[in-house]
């Protein structure tokens, strides 16, 4: 038994040794022809950063394979600023790969789809051949007898050029035809092949751009292109979506009506499955998930193309992971900016700064469908017709609802829309005819649609909406306004500096070393004057902005002026000025009973500055032009000192003042103040601002 035990482990040696001996003899093989093949470079070695990528072959690559060879041509697009080159058939050191003209074509169509996937396309696709060939011994040199063959091919995905051949004069001339015998496709051929790459700021391009996952399927790709049409003649560019057909809509409503809820399965395209896991996908803040009440105002980017057909905000490969925002940007024809703002009435401020600063559109009013609408409903619908901001009415959780109480709720919505505050005549939507019908009367039209996100009762017909609604504000008509830009939030990157996130509310400017501005004002009332060095909108570097864009700029400040940035302040090119003390004509709420007199202290929200002022002189207007009842008018206290009080429903011309600090505001300017509730509302007439000074 030892014997046989020692005779059996004899054996392994033998076949361990035997394995390891034609396992290095293969290796060595295997490595002196991989060293043969890395001896004849022919360009310079590939750098880490930069626009320019070396690829030796891209064959049947799966699916994750693809996402990280996206996720590359991506880098390499950022580093280009929207161009990049592939090398096909290089190794990493510049040496030849020698293969042959069909693995290379392969790997050069295989990027090219790659590319349209990232909304980017080919624009030139050079063969170069000849470089390298076989000498009489069969081993691969580089040619010194005769130039080397470079021949400009068409891409697979026709961009609309024409054909063209380098000459070795580095001159241009144009191709009629290319001889067979210039072109080898034969396997003892070596090629090498370079791919310039342009990102192009559309969708349009290719309404359908090819999916990784298709890709990686090998679905019959040509069939997909000859199906869809190539609109590349109607350009549009990413700037122009985010502005012009950018709709912000406002989704307010009391808490526990679902929005959140509704907006993450708007913007991922996936229903909930009724225990929060649609509006988990879009909160910030981790006691929000906890509680499942936002507190905090955030956007969110929902993307429809030209057929009005919406973008999946999820990934298609990892389903887990969301779009990020320039991915959508990037694919969609129109942009729905949905604002996510508290419901609960402890964040009733945080609600009332996102209406006021937010530039909505259009609001969405959501209802649950199985309680009847609460106070904090009838204050939301006051706060959005106080901005002179349309309404529509999304009914909530209607699956599984009694309908004795959904019956309940209607009526109590239908009462509160035709209550003279209100004013709107509610109108049910059921198909595309009804959204139609109420797309050009939304001034006076409230439009109520009923919706389930766990069903997908309603959820079509409302994108749909969303889909139909024409843009509002014209923010493209203040370009030859002064720029001016809104500060809503501040962030501090390291390697970057001072970052400012806000909305550009007029004008336009090009980023550079020339772009001067003026941010402020400060404490004191001064103004800063900085240069934006970069801008970014939809997370997308750009050079530059324009009125009716969310972005972010990135300022040359030091860490002194640095710490005086704070929300609610502008950036301005020129013209800059502060001011503490203005004239508004107001208008007193109806409503709860309250009482205003001279040194009534409220906070006042205009705009994105929000600050603290009281009254320092009230005079009476002409209330009879517009037919108040005199118990709503504007009257004297009777105590004689020739005070005047205003009470709900009176007009009137009130000089205020802030507490704390200047801020710039403008004539024509809206404003709302409230004491706890909205109290009423104004329009700025004048202000009284002495001269500015500015710090370099």
């Amino acid at each position: 038994r030892q014997q046989a035990s020692r005779d059996c482990a004899n054996a392994q040696n033998i076949m361990t040794s035997s394995k390891d001996d034609s396992s290095k003899n293969s290796n060595t093989y295997f490595d002196s022809k991989y060293a043969m093949k890395r001896s004849i470079q022919v360009v310079e070695p590939e750098q880490e950063s930069g626009k320019i990528e070396y690829k030796r072959q891209v064959h049947h690559a799966n699916a994750t394979r693809l996402r990280s060879l996206a996720t590359q041509m991506s880098y390499r697009l950022d580093q280009g600023h929207g161009s990049c080159m592939y090398r096909l058939g290089v190794e990493d050191d510049g040496c030849h790969s020698l293969l042959s003209y069909d693995s290379v074509a392969e790997s050069a169509r295989t990027l090219e789809y790659l590319a349209r996937s990232l909304n980017a396309v080919v624009v030139e696709r050079k063969i170069i051949q000849n470089e390298v060939v076989t000498d009489e011994n069969g081993k691969p040199v580089k040619c010194s007898g005769k130039e080397a063959v470079i021949v400009q091919e068409a891409p697979l995905l026709h961009n609309g050029k024409e054909h063209f051949v380098v000459k070795e004069d580095n001159t241009v001339e144009k191709e009629e035809k290319i001889p067979d015998d210039v072109r080898l496709r034969g396997s003892n051929v070596y090629t090498r092949c370079e791919l310039t790459i342009h990102r192009v700021e559309t969708h349009l391009l290719d309404p359908s751009p090819m999916s990784v996952a298709a890709l990686a399927k090998a679905e019959d790709i040509e069939a997909k292109r000859s199906s869809s049409p190539n609109n590349s003649s109607d350009h549009a560019s990413i700037s122009e979506t985010l502005s012009s057909r950018n709709i912000r809509v406002a989704v307010v409503g009391n808490v526990d009506a679902g929005k959140s809820t509704l907006i993450g399965t708007l913007t991922t395209s996936c229903l909930d499955d009724g225990r929060g896991k649609s509006r988990t996908s879009i909160m910030k803040h981790r006691h929000e998930i906890e509680s499942g009440r936002t507190s905090t105002a955030t956007t969110h980017l929902m993307g429809f193309r030209s057929t009005g057909e919406s973008i999946a905000g999820r990934d298609q490969v990892r389903a887990n992971k969301r779009k990020t925002e320039d991915e959508i940007a990037r694919e969609s024809y129109r942009i729905i900016t949905l604002m996510d703002l508290a419901g609960h009435e402890k964040y009733l401020k945080t609600t009332i700064h996102g209406v006021s600063s937010g530039m909505a559109d259009y609001s969405l009013i959501l209802v649950n469908s199985r309680q009847p609408p609460t106070h904090m409903t009838q204050h939301h619908l006051n706060l959005c017709c106080s901005f002179g901001i349309p309404v529509i009415v999304v009914f909530t959780k209607i699956d599984h609802c009694p309908e004795h109480a959904f019956k309940t709720s209607k009526e109590q919505v239908i009462k509160l829309l035709r209550s003279p505050d209100i004013g709107k005549r509610p109108f049910a939507v059921r198909n595309e005819q009804d959204i139609a019908t109420c797309m050009d009367k939304l001034h006076s039209l409230a439009p109520m649609i009923e919706t389930s996100c766990v069903t997908g009762q309603g959820i079509d017909l409302l994108q749909k909406m969303l889909f139909s609604l024409p843009k509002r504000r014209r923010h493209e008509n203040k370009v030859n306004r002064p720029f001016e830009f809104l500060v809503e939030d501040i962030f501090n990157v390291p390697g970057v500096g001072a970052v400012v996130s806000g909305f550009v509310n007029a004008g336009e400017l090009t980023i550079g070393s020339n772009a001067h501005v003026y941010v402020g004002p400060t404490d004191d009332g001064t103004f800063m004057k900085t240069v934006a060095k970069s801008a970014h909108i939809a997370r997308i570097n750009t050079s530059h902005v324009t009125s009716g864009q969310s972005a972010c700029l990135a300022f040359a400040l030091n860490k002194e002026l640095r710490k005086k940035l704070r929300r609610g302040m502008v950036v301005l090119t020129e013209s800059p000025t502060s001011t503490r003390e203005f004239d508004a004509e107001i208008c007193v709420i109806k409503g709860e009973g309250t009482t205003i007199r001279r040194s009534y202290q409220a906070y006042v929200h205009i705009l994105n500055v929000r600050q603290s002022a009281f009254a320092k002189d009230i005079q009476i207007v002409n209330h009879n032009a517009v037919g108040m009842p005199p118990s709503h008018a504007a009257t004297t206290d009777g105590e004689g000192d020739g005070s005047i009080v205003l009470r709900p429903g009176s007009r009137a011309k009130v000089r205020f003042e802030f507490a704390k600090r200047p801020e710039y505001i403008r004539p024509g300017m809206r404003m709302l103040f409230r004491d706890g509730r909205v109290r009423g509302v104004g329009i700025i007439t004048h202000i009284h601002a002495p001269p500015v000074a500015l710090k370099a």
